[in-house]
């Protein structure tokens, strides 16, 4: 790239670290214009997917559900299970092959316009900064007085909306891990009939309200891994919020009535893109890894050139080379290479859900238990079994032994019945007759049978102690 007037110095610290290591407060200015007016109307309709997305269902069950604690994920109205993993990870071995195929062409610009922190830092948490303590020249003024009535009402209020929007996103959040029903249930009980949830819920809000009330900008700079991918993922045709240093050098203050204007870029050396910059970076001195590609930049520099009778887009999406080169080029071979990676994934994605079995069990012996005698000259073994329905029809289910010589007794009879996209846990014990054991530790095949046939045949083992006159 062309070297500006800045050196290249500003690489070497970070626009919210100050030299002596204290942190930089970053007081951006209110933007408004054409990308963010565009920009509220994306984040609203996607905030609003986000808090509506626990309560939507696809075939009774909900649009997306993470239960780490239980291992189910339903994604799409899907149920994931354990033994679904390896589906799981070609999902998110897609997700990141789209990411990275997403930013080698267009930049950041999922940080700007989807990304939840910039969303609820800049459309919510500092709208309600604005409203409050108005501005950033009256937020800095603030902050600078001393303690008296306005400023504590002021800090106080704010910080009350801040700890109740940070509730409602905890409760959210919530709802994504266990469930609408389940985070009703706990909110509407005393915390003293579930601890567990009622310390996940403030340990949830007191994240929330610590990230977008203090740490805020520092989270996209200093801990997300994201920005620091775009020195090895951007090349010379990736699109990003960019400056156009060929026609904006020469910077300089406009002067009325002089000729030295026309000697002059277009850049009247304003700095209200820095004013606006939520990251307090230069957008002037290049891609830059603190940029998020939010735009707040280009509505600046844009409202600047309509005052001034210059042409838009000195700030605009563009890619290196068509600033320095005019030539713009989307379709690269790299480009095409992720394409390619993206769309095998996807395919073979698509092939193992088509092809995953509807039904899958899992049987155990006991735990720390090897075989017990009974009085009546019979050897048993206790079985735990997990029986999971991936399809949306109830099952009936019976579980039979292959070999005539034994029988199963469990409460149920050795018949279970699952509704739709559920999970079963249970215990039966597998029974035979002393007598008829050959050795200690024999091969046992069990089967599943649904609608009188057999869906699945499953290996386990079955230890007996030997007769005694053998």
């Amino acid at each position: 790239m062309k070297d500006i007037k800045n050196t290249s110095s500003f690489r070497d610290s970070l626009a919210t670290v100050q030299e002596d290591g204290q942190r930089n407060w970053i007081y951006p200015k209110k933007v408004k214009g054409f990308f963010f007016r565009w920009r509220t109307i994306v984040s609203w309709l996607l905030l609003g997917l986000l808090f509506a997305g626990p309560f939507l269902q696809v075939n009774g069950k909900p649009l997306m559900l993470l239960n780490f604690f239980e291992r189910k994920f339903i994604i799409f109205g899907q149920v994931f299970w354990p033994q679904d993993t390896h589906i799981l990870l070609f999902l998110l071995l897609i997700f990141f092959v789209f990411v990275i195929l997403f930013t080698v062409v267009f930049g950041r610009v999922f940080c700007g316009w989807a990304c939840p922190q910039t969303l609820f830092m800049e459309m919510v948490f500092r709208k309600i900064e604005y409203w409050v303590e108005g501005d950033a020249n009256q937020q800095k003024k603030l902050n600078a007085k001393p303690w008296n009535r306005e400023k504590i009402l002021k800090k106080g209020f704010k910080m009350g909306l801040f700890t109740m929007v940070s509730l409602v996103i905890a409760h959210t959040v919530m709802a994504y891990l266990v469930g609408w029903e389940r985070t009703l249930e706990m909110v509407s009980h005393s915390p003293t009939e579930n601890w567990a949830g009622f310390i996940g819920l403030m340990t949830f809000t007191g994240i929330f309200l610590f990230v977008f009330s203090w740490f805020r900008e520092q989270a996209c700079t200093v801990v997300c891994p994201y920005g620091r991918l775009q020195g090895v993922l951007l090349d010379s045709n990736s699109i990003n919020v960019s400056y156009d240093y060929v026609r904006g050098e020469p910077r300089g203050k406009l002067v009325k009535n002089s000729n030295e204007g026309n000697l002059k870029g277009d850049c009247v050396d304003c700095s209200l893109c820095v004013q606006v910059c939520p990251t307090g970076i230069d957008i002037r001195n290049g891609v830059q890894m603190d940029c998020v590609n939010c735009t707040a930049c280009m509505d600046a520099c844009d409202g600047v050139m309509e005052k001034i009778n210059r042409p838009k887009g000195l700030i605009r999406y563009a890619s290196e080379n068509s600033i320095q080169h005019k030539n713009a080029k989307l379709i690269t071979p790299r480009v095409m290479g992720y394409s390619t990676v993206l769309a095998l994934l996807i395919l073979a994605f698509v092939g193992l859900l088509v092809t995953r079995d509807d039904f899958s069990a899992t049987v155990t012996r006991f735990r720390g238990m090897t075989y017990q005698e009974r009085p009546d000259g019979q050897v048993s073994n206790l079985y735990e079994m997990t029986l999971i329905n991936k399809t949306f029809d109830p099952k009936n289910i019976q579980i039979k032994p292959g070999n005539s010589r034994f029988k199963i007794e469990a409460k149920e009879g050795g018949n279970w019945r699952l509704s739709g996209q559920s999970k079963m846990e249970g215990r039966f014990f597998l029974v035979m007759e002393q007598e008829n054991v050959k050795s200690i530790n024999q091969e046992v095949e069990l089967l599943l049978i649904q609608g009188g046939e057999v869906i699945d045949r499953i290996e386990t083992n079955f230890m007996a102690p030997l007769p005694k006159n053998k």
